[in-house]
């Protein structure tokens, strides 16, 4: 078995098909792990022997480990291939697999959740690949598959967890995720290229290190904060040390001549202003995928509940994924015709409208299901125009760092959306019998801070200037200031980047 050779800036058609294929289903795997537990929280405290506020460390270390990867791994692979830290990525998932299958105490599944996270590099590692191999003319409605692929795997995760989960031993589940990381990985091995776009300069290891304890000490409060208390000591003390350390970091980054995150870029008001819109369309994305199986599965008994099984609970959300798969080719025209901006703020606007609907449908199973297909194709026209708006104002040799760092964006809002979600919940209950429920209003008053997110999304994206297209970039031989060279000949800056200077 050889590697694929380097491949030119430009792969031939005839193999387009085929490195899209692979890459979105690599982005499909890694998405997988993100629900891969979800079904069995109910009995992780039995099944590993503690208790429910340690058990929920196994979902909270994918979160860590995916956000403290997708910036770190972004870079590596600007600097050091694309390609080499797109395997990596794959084989520290199927090392996560492994080192879970086998394992009945908490302490091994946390490792192995937190390397399973690590995998979540590959989406923007494959969103800066196309870029890098694909001819322009298929750029758009690659990178809009590439990134419909989080919320198809994640969609997909649930029913499939939860069939493993009820019709056999737990442990299946990861021996599963170990074999489609491997074939994942022998794919990427053989039929995607290289890219021969790489930046210069030395690995920022400071920078790295001071990301990641400043993501640390945000998202574990954030994450965790309900169980500890949100004015305990502990939680408090973590915002704050995250506030002093990422303030130190931007210090050293601004300083450094080739650093981590080039603020100077990421500072620039397309770059910035896609990023804060990706925090709140993350929030609002995940807010849905909170919210909908609890009141699908809640006792009928209720009067609101709709009394699905957990299993059932997946299936009737498994469509929203397919639907934002579905949309992505037609948001890629959109971006093509009217520019990516356009793209981002129809799929906020779409978002808010399904949240609005769901005040009218939760009644009913289908009407869930209804809502939450229109909620998941705002989110696929909004995923598919985050990555071309990217791409379209950093230079070609900092494409997966910048990609990284939007993934990041994402994930803080999905963090924040499990937290204020799970404050509201908890906080507007009924009792029925020994347990404690979420009210009917409580499912009301999260649709409507959904739709009152997606909104602000939509205004965030109105500042975005422009009308940049991805995979049109212009040659330039000026660098701005600490962005590394790009190897000769393919010194590729667009058309955004001269305009925002």
């Amino acid at each position: 078995m050889s590697p694929v050779p380097p491949a030119s800036p430009a792969a031939p058609a005839s193999r387009t098909h085929v490195i899209v294929g692979v890459l979105a289903a690599a982005g499909i795997v890694v998405s997988v792990m993100q629900t891969l537990v979800v079904p069995l929280i109910p009995d992780l405290p039995q099944l590993l022997h503690t208790s429910a506020s340690n058990a929920s460390w196994a979902i909270t270390a994918t979160l860590l480990g995916g956000a403290i990867a997708t910036p770190v791994v972004g870079r590596l692979g600007d600097l050091y291939g694309k390609r080499r830290l797109l395997l990596i990525s794959t084989v520290l998932l199927v090392v996560g697999s492994l080192v879970c299958a086998p394992a009945d105490s908490l302490a091994p599944v946390v490792i192995g959740r937190m390397l399973q996270g690590f995998g979540m590099g590959v989406i923007p590692l494959g969103i800066s690949i196309m870029r890098d191999v694909l001819p322009p003319e298929r750029l758009g409605s690659a990178m809009a598959v590439m990134s419909s692929s989080l919320g198809v795997g994640g969609a997909l995760g649930l029913p499939i967890s939860a069939a493993v989960a009820q019709g056999t031993d737990w442990h299946v589940l990861f021996w599963g995720s170990a074999g489609l990381g491997l074939v994942v990985g022998v794919l990427i091995f053989r039929l995607v290229p290289e890219s021969s776009v790489t930046a210069r300069g030395r690995f920022d290891v400071v920078g790295a290190l001071g990301l990641s304890a400043g993501l640390l000490c945000l998202l574990l409060p954030v994450s965790k904060g309900g169980d500890w208390g949100w004015g305990s000591g502990t939680t408090l003390g973590l915002f704050g040390a995250a506030v002093v350390i990422l303030l130190l970091w931007g210090v050293w980054e601004s300083k450094h001549p080739a650093p981590l995150v080039d603020l100077r870029t990421s500072s620039r008001r397309p770059i910035l202003m896609t990023n804060l819109a990706s925090i709140v369309i993350g929030f609002a994305m995940y807010a849905m995928s909170l919210v909908a199986p609890q009141l699908l599965q809640l006792p009928g008994t209720t009067g609101y509940g709709l009394g699905q099984s957990m299993l059932a609970a997946g299936l009737w959300m498994a469509p929203a994924g397919l639907v934002m798969m579905a949309v992505s080719p037609f948001a890629a025209r959109l971006s093509a015709a009217r520019g990516p901006k356009i793209s981002l703020l129809v799929g906020a606007l779409v978002i808010a409208c399904g949240y609005g609907l769901a005040l009218g449908l939760m009644g009913s199973t289908w009407g869930v299901v209804a809502f939450a297909a229109v909620v998941s194709a705002g989110v696929g026209f909004a995923y598919a125009a985050m990555p071309a708006l990217i791409m379209s104002a950093v230079p070609a040799s900092e494409g997966a760092a910048a990609n990284g760092l939007n993934s990041l964006m994402r994930s803080i809002g999905t963090s924040s959306a499990s937290a204020v979600m799970g404050v509201v919940l908890a906080h507007m209950t009924t009792t029925l019998g020994p347990v404690s429920i979420p009210t009917e209003a409580g499912f009301r008053a999260t649709f409507m801070i959904g739709a009152g997110v997606a909104v602000v999304a939509a205004l965030v994206v109105l500042g975005i200037p422009g009308r940049a297209r991805a995979g049109r970039p212009v040659p330039s031989a000026e660098p701005s200031a600490g962005v590394p060279a790009e190897v000769p000949g393919e010194s590729l800056v667009p058309e955004a980047v001269k305009d925002a200077r």
